[in-house]
């Protein structure tokens, strides 16, 4: 999703009317499935003690949580980061604590799921609270971990003041949390899958001679936002096609033309990731058929041996056979597929040296692709759900050519 996010902005200042759903072929209005609802309180504090579990089993006396997604993950709230600390503390035993600008309390404690706040002036350091905190917290030697997108400048400052403390890297602990999705995760996940699908289904309804990569861009992410989420994604046109992370740019449409939107959305602060592509104003070549079923048969087969037990490069492998004995494997240039969950990519990733083993709760994008620079590229992308014995495509499966 990260690539993705200038489109936030594009699409606010657009001025096309998104469709109805009523002006969808073969959907009726369905505008309450598509509700945002905040997950149920309980299921933070069940995190926790997760949390905890794993902190024993790892030997990890405390953990640490800027804002962004791990923070959010367990409080129920980002804030957003500044030059202000701002950090969860989570023991391995006892009850969390926040350290918070005193000005922020207020913001904070409305919005989050843990009561206790410590603050701290402007004129005071609040990396001395923290270790404070986590002296009170019975933290004074031992192992701490940060969350593995915690500022290095905050690390450093965090460890100067814990100088008895081994303060480490924590994504053993957070990863472990995040990629075992709850029902309540699985929920959401579905939700932004369905958004996505209608929207992109809503796009190749209206795409006509002459719309830019830009403009089409801008009616997604209304698309979207008509339905409740905001997101967007990347539309590219022929030639931009063969970019795995191209456009959008002023590019026009022009019939006989490769389209590849690669798209998502947020629900509940959860995201989802398909790729559709298309050959528009008319009958595709021989050459694209090729390709795109070449890239078809390779998602299938990976999906096909998807099960708890089986490595993620094993994923990658099957995929990428399928594609060199094509004759195409030097035109699949990236990993087959990535975690996705809070953020768009996260652990685990389908990718050659990655001996994870896969897990029932495992959230996974497969999406081989072909990219020809000069001519045109295809992608197929969809996302999966380990379950307990199997897989299951949570977004709708498309055919061959």
């Amino acid at each position: 999703m990260e690539r993705r996010s200038f489109l936030k902005s594009s699409f606010a200042a657009t001025a096309l009317t998104p469709l109805s759903f009523e002006q969808l072929a073969g959907l009726a209005d369905r505008s309450e499935a598509f509700a945002v609802a905040e997950l149920p309180k309980g299921v933070f504090g069940r995190r926790i003690a997760r949390a905890q579990k794993l902190m024993a089993e790892q030997n990890f006396d405390l953990v640490v949580a800027t804002p962004g997604t791990n923070f959010q993950y367990f409080v129920g709230y980002n804030p957003g980061r500044s030059e202000r600390l701002i950090a969860l503390l989570i023991p391995r035993e006892g009850n969390p604590v926040i350290i918070s600008p005193s000005f922020e309390r207020e913001r904070i404690i409305r919005r989050s799921t843990i009561m206790e706040i410590a603050t701290w002036e402007e004129h005071e350091n609040p990396f001395r609270l923290a270790a404070n905190a986590a002296e009170r917290l019975k933290v004074t030697d031992g192992r701490v971990g940060v969350e593995p997108t915690t500022n290095y400048i905050d690390y450093l400052r965090l460890k100067n003041e814990l100088p008895k403390v081994d303060v480490g890297d924590g994504s053993p602990v957070f990863n472990e949390l995040r990629m075992a999705k709850s029902p309540e995760e699985l929920g959401a996940i579905r939700k932004a899958i369905e958004i996505t699908l209608v929207s992109i289904t809503a796009i190749h309804q209206q795409l006509k001679e002459g719309l830019s990569e830009q403009e089409v861009s801008g009616m997604l992410s209304r698309e979207m936002s008509s339905r409740g989420s905001w997101g967007g994604g990347l539309v590219q046109f022929g030639p931009s096609s063969a970019l795995p992370h191209g456009g959008p740019t002023g590019v026009k449409l022009s019939k006989g033309t490769a389209v590849l939107i690669d798209a998502g959305c947020s629900v509940d602060g959860y995201t989802s990731d398909i790729t559709r592509t298309i050959y528009w104003g008319a009958e595709p070549t021989a050459k694209y058929r090729e390709v795109y079923n070449t890239v078809f048969e390779a998602q299938q087969a990976a999906a096909a041996i998807a099960k708890p037990g089986v490595e993620c490069q094993e994923l990658d492998r099957v995929a990428r056979k399928i594609i060199e004995k094509a004759g195409y494997g030097k035109y699949f240039t990236h990993r087959l597929g990535h975690g996705m969950g809070m953020d768009g990519h996260e652990h685990p990733y389908l990718v050659e040296g990655n001996t994870y083993k896969l897990k029932p709760g495992n959230v996974v994008t497969i999406e081989p692709g072909i990219y020809m620079l000069g001519d045109f590229g295809v992608r197929i992308e969809d996302d999966f759900v380990i379950t307990e014995d199997s897989v299951e495509q949570m977004s709708a499966k498309v055919s061959k050519l």
